[in-house]
């Protein structure tokens, strides 16, 4: 069983190893490219539109003027190692070893790659929970694991305890966990993260945390699941600075936990990319070093945009499920689209409305047609002005 949806490439077939065959091109590249041919609003990949403050541009600048610009350590240069051990420490309790315990990435996404790579035996299963981001299954594909499958129920995103117990067998390996979570926006409770800390203990599971939009959450509160009794030695937290500063391009990210289970993924990262931009990583340093109260503002920026595109998508007839945190919203366009999927949809809305957007039924299981069928997300992490004009051109859609 795999996660994600996508357009195959008939040509890679005839040579690509048959588990990634299910993975020749995301949904976000498709849309990406019909955007661009179309000159729509891009409101389907979660990039924004406005970079990140100057003053870490200009980190990044004075390091690469200064001649940082070999190679730096493989586990990522102290500077940045020991800026995460601090963050952790002071948002979250956690004691790290920058030494040991810190492994700086090329964002999180090989992070993900890096730690299932690393701890994952052919057979093994990866619990994670559906919607899922893309890339999960892709890389336990390539790891050799087998996604098994926890469904999150709107309007709250909510999941069946019950399902999660079943989810768990003989091979299970680890419980992959996305919060703040993409695409739904939801930030997983407390109930819920003791539901899954509970498993992990009694099952003698690892877990794997996503955490990049820990900074951006509007309502309620981000926990990291290794905070909770008997998880720190037994989880990996993953984190990027792309998505807290609007440097997403940057690509900056790490992974931190136990001594043990960090080595594993060094172990397989090294020989991915063995290590990021030192400049970058310089940049990303000087910003976890940021206070509270800036940290707080980057959340409060967003949380403006998120009301005035769920707004705006509500008096449009979409039925909106809006988002605790991240850069998206979920609505369902079945109000609006009457007897259209998702997919269809979003198809149509570049040429009849001149807007993008990814159909949610792509971070649902394949093998479930109707799972997500008539949802659909978009990313508010955009100008005002750009946010109003997508609205104004999606206000066009008619019968």
């Amino acid at each position: 069983m795999v996660v994600g949806t996508i357009i195959p490439v008939a040509a890679a077939e005839e040579h690509l190893a048959g588990r990634l065959r299910p993975f020749t091109t995301t949904i976000f590249a498709t849309m990406s490219e019909l955007a661009t041919r179309t000159e729509s609003i891009n409101l389907g990949q979660g990039f924004p539109d406005t970079d990140g403050p100057e003053e870490l541009r200009e980190v990044a600048v004075a390091a690469i003027r200064n001649g940082h610009n070999q190679y730096p350590p493989g586990n990522g240069i102290p500077e940045l190692r020991h800026a995460v051990a601090r963050h952790q420490r002071a948002w979250y309790g956690l004691e790290l070893s920058p030494d040991d315990e810190v492994l700086v990435t090329v964002g999180a996404t090989e992070a993900i790659a890096a730690s299932l790579l690393a701890l994952c035996e052919p057979g093994d299963e990866v619990v994670m929970f559906e919607p899922t981001y893309d890339s999960y299954a892709a890389c336990a594909s390539m790891a050799g694991a087998v996604p098994r499958l926890v469904r999150l129920h709107p309007p709250d995103w909510s999941y069946d305890p019950d399902e999660l117990r079943a989810a768990i067998g003989p091979r299970t390996k680890l419980i992959l966990l996305n919060s703040p979570h993409n695409p739904t926006g939801k930030v997983i409770t407390s109930a819920e993260l003791d539901e899954v800390a509970a498993l992990c203990r009694s099952h003698d599971l690892l877990a794997v945390t996503d955490e990049v939009y820990e900074h951006l959450v509007f309502d309620g509160t981000h926990v990291p699941l290794a905070t909770l009794p008997g998880m720190r030695e037994r989880t990996l937290t993953i984190s990027s600075g792309g998505k807290t500063f609007s440097f997403t391009g940057w690509k900056v990210g790490w992974v931190a936990g136990p001594a043990p289970l960090v080595a594993a993924v060094r172990a397989a990262k090294q020989f991915l990319t063995y290590t990021s931009p030192a400049p970058l990583q310089l940049a990303i340093a000087a910003g976890l070093a940021y206070p509270p109260e800036a940290m707080h503002a980057f959340a409060a920026g967003l949380a403006a945009k998120r009301d005035l595109l769920c707004d705006g998508l509500l008096a449009l007839g979409h039925t909106v499920y809006r988002p605790a945190a991240t850069y998206f919203v979920t609505t369902d366009v079945s109000g609006v689209a009457p007897g259209m999927r998702a997919l269809e949809y979003c198809l149509a809305l570049p040429e009849r409305c001149g807007v993008v957007a990814v159909p949610s039924s792509v971070f649902y299981d394949p093998a479930d047609p109707d799972a997500g069928a008539t949802l659909v997300r978009w990313a508010f992490c955009k100008r005002d002005e750009v946010l109003h004009n997508a609205l104004s051109r999606l206000a066009s859609w008619g019968p």
